[in-house]
């Protein structure tokens, strides 16, 4: 096995069914089954330039490893997070598929070029910055809370970089649905999928998958509701088939 220098805090974590093992710290903002849900829900295709954008500590690409996109981009912000993440590359021998890349997202159309990207991935920030005072070098604050980066932000980036026809895949509040929907039109972004997610079948949804592409037609699918848990702690057979699947 590689061997990485691990700083303190920090620990080596095998992910589920998987051979492959990821860098993190308890203090600082470990993945959620959002990652896992995101990565199933992303369609990839042969050959595909695919970029994850606020990759934290590169979850998705190393869930997106066996995929057959022909190199998987992985941007954050967080020199700490990047650091984590091509650690992580280097331990699974990974670093010919997926390339860290420590930036900006607002800055994406720089760092990669305007439309040069198939694929973009993203697990944004889920709440706006509207109550109270947050400490921006605080690593939870920055993944829950829209401290650096807004949804229009996102969006805005995401389109620049995309090619004509280039998918975006994101998992996001429910109740943020209609700035999703403005600001994809806004960017010229069609949204073609949706998928809530409930945690029980009796519970409203907690979180949506949402596919958009460059300038395709109108017209949205939504997709049977996917629920978390058949019963408390116990996931549905849904959810157990997606990290088969991974």
């Amino acid at each position: 096995m590689l061997q990485v220098k691990l700083n303190p805090g920090e620990q080596i974590d095998i992910l589920k069914n998987s051979e492959y093992k990821i860098i993190q710290d308890k203090k600082k903002f470990m993945f959620g089954i959002d990652a896992y849900l995101l990565a199933d829900f992303a369609e990839i295709r042969n050959n595909e330039l695919v970029a994850d954008f606020g990759t934290g500590t590169g979850i998705i690409p190393l869930l997106l490893a066996k995929s057959r996109a022909e190199k998987i981009f992985a941007l954050e912000l967080k020199k700490e997070s990047a650091s984590m993440a091509e650690r992580s590359i280097h331990l699974n021998n990974l670093s010919e598929k997926i390339k860290i890349i420590h930036g900006d997202i607002k800055n994406a159309a720089t760092i990669f070029g305007k439309s040069s990207l198939n694929v973009v991935i993203s697990n944004p920030p889920y709440l706006k910055i509207s109550t109270g005072k947050l400490n921006p070098s605080d690593f939870k604050n920055i993944a829950r809370h829209e401290v650096f980066c807004t949804l229009e932000d996102l969006f805005c980036s995401v389109s620049n970089v995309l090619k004509s026809h280039g998918r975006f895949y994101m998992i996001h509040r429910p109740e943020r649905i209609d700035e999703i929907f403005k600001y994809s039109e806004k960017s010229n972004l069609q949204i073609k999928r949706l998928q809530f997610i409930h945690p029980f079948v009796y519970k409203e949804p907690t979180m949506v998958l949402v596919e958009a592409r460059k300038n395709a037609n109108s017209g949205v699918k939504i997709l049977n509701p996917l629920v978390m848990y058949s019963k408390p702690s116990i996931y549905s057979d849904a959810i157990c088939e997606i990290y088969k699947r991974l």
